[in-house]
């Protein structure tokens, strides 16, 4: 599936106290791209990646997915489309503690009425090094291990694309790493876009293309 923006502004507020959070961005995204976006507190980072995704609509602007608008479609067709078609990952893990790993992993299928595929589950939970570790509650797991679990629960549905919003923020350095390293192999053995929006140099690098977006303008890092 790919992705384009055109002319996408995001606007808040009027007057003195008018802020542009997105300037005229336009971009192309194809499928199976991983995209890092880098960029300082404040800059447009997490407002891109909300009007990309749809969670929230621009002021301005078109953002199509293999060319149609999703800003075209009627609210509930938008959210079946984020449920079906695109996973999320953010800093926060958001695990339900009062349900296993397992169970969190599957509440996707669950509250989309779908039934569990439990190869699909097996095959996932093995390429993240928790498979062992489905009959736990959020408590009982690393951070990394939950971080792996959020993943695992983005992935559930088989989106075509994942957006992960400073997905290590939690993280020491080592375990930040290994998650970037895991969601990188199941992205590239599953054929999924990747779309991270991070503070990390290390991990941006990780990516086949660089973003950068500084006071809502965005830019191509040069590789």
């Amino acid at each position: 599936m790919n992705i384009e923006a055109k002319g996408l502004s995001k606007i808040y507020g009027e007057g003195e106290s008018r802020i542009i959070a997105l300037n005229r961005v336009s971009l192309k995204i194809g499928q199976g791209d991983f995209v890092s976006v880098t960029g300082p507190s404040g800059s447009g980072k997490s407002t891109l990646l909300h009007m990309l995704s749809g969670l929230d609509s621009p002021t301005s602007g078109q953002i199509f997915y293999d060319g149609k608008d999703i800003y075209g479609l009627t609210d509930r067709e938008l959210s079946a489309f984020r449920r079906r078609r695109i996973g999320f990952v953010f800093q926060q893990f958001n695990l339900l503690p009062v349900l296993t790993a397992g169970e969190n992993i599957l509440m996707p299928l669950l509250l989309d009425k779908k039934k569990p595929d439990e190869d699909y589950l097996e095959e996932l939970s093995g390429l993240l090094g928790i498979g062992d570790r489905l009959n736990h509650l959020p408590h009982e797991l690393s951070g990394g291990q939950q971080q792996r679990v959020a993943i695992a629960r983005a992935l559930i549905a088989k989106p075509d694309i994942v957006f992960a919003d400073e997905p290590t923020g939690n993280l020491d350095s080592k375990n930040g790493r290994e998650v970037m390293e895991m969601l990188q192999t199941v992205r590239e053995k599953m054929g999924k876009t990747l779309i991270v929006i991070t503070h990390d140099p290390g991990i941006a690098g990780m990516a086949d293309r660089q973003l950068s977006i500084v006071d809502g303008i965005l830019s191509e890092v040069a590789g």
